[in-house]
């Protein structure tokens, strides 16, 4: 097993299968910048070694996957360069999870909101468990926006209508409403989700890794070019991370308070 120093995230490899655990179960594992760098580097840890064949991700704990990224982080934010480089980072980051050429399941328990909600739509599988609570509040929590290509894959999977009722309203879908939209491939109980997850690992291990890896760069090359590029959203991203509103919103999470908007 692999660790970075912080030990918030792991990587193991057992025989042909990879994983990658999301190790901040006291935080639901919300992502620290450190968290996304390593998750490139195994990334890339994956694609140099051939005997890898399936990767999964999973959060540590069961309360959540990712809860999307540590909040506290944002007090930081001075500067519009820090929220157009932050998106840009966080796109990299699915970007760069979407381009491994091994099969990789998402295995989803509890929240899996906001940057959570990225990693796992960059994934090719989705089984979750009954308790799934899935979607990107930002509109209550922070008073922040995606970027271009955050919001043109999250549209690919749920369509406009669906897309605005979840981001302009807040809502988190549950895990019935997730698997009739095609966010998640199969609502599995609690109970039988590893044992579920081991028999779709092993029916892709038995399957042609060069088919599967054409078919899987196949599909995100025709998704790839219905997407916009995070820079052509600077102006939104500028307009929402250095408005009073982020800035309260922010200190309001920390202080674990309700926000209070004036859109100024």
């Amino acid at each position: 097993m692999t660790t970075d120093p912080a030990n918030e995230i792991l990587f193991e490899v057992d025989g042909p299968v990879a994983t990658i655990t999301f190790n901040r179960p006291e935080a639901m594992n919300a992502m620290t910048w450190n968290m996304y760098d390593r998750l490139i580097e195994y990334c890339d840890m994956i694609d140099e070694d051939d005997r890898i064949r399936v990767v999964h991700l999973k959060g540590a704990g069961d309360r959540a996957f990712v809860a999307g990224t540590d909040i506290s982080q944002f007090r930081t934010f001075d500067d519009p360069e820090d929220a157009i480089q932050y998106e840009v980072q966080t796109d990299e980051v699915g970007n760069r999870l979407e381009r491994v050429r091994k099969p990789v399941i998402a295995v989803l328990r509890g929240y899996c909101v906001g940057g959570g909600a990225g990693l796992a739509l960059a994934a090719d599988f989705r089984y979750a468990t009954p308790d799934l609570r899935f979607g990107i509040p930002i509109a209550r929590t922070i008073g922040n926006c995606l970027s271009m290509r955050s919001y043109s894959r999250l549209v690919s999977y749920v369509g406009p209508i669906k897309a605005k009722e979840m981001l302009m309203l807040a809502r988190l879908l549950n895990a019935e409403e997730a698997l009739q939209l095609g966010v998640v491939t199969e609502v599995v109980p609690a109970e039988q989700l590893e044992t579920r997850v081991a028999e779709v690992t092993e029916r892709l291990l038995s399957l042609a890794p060069r088919t599967l890896s054409a078919t899987k760069e196949g599909i995100r090359r025709i998704v790839e070019q219905q997407a916009l590029d995070t820079h052509e959203g600077e102006d939104l991203i500028i307009s929402c991370y250095m408005s009073e509103d982020f800035r309260n919103a922010v200190q309001a999470f920390v202080e674990r308070r309700k926000p209070v908007w004036t859109g100024r």
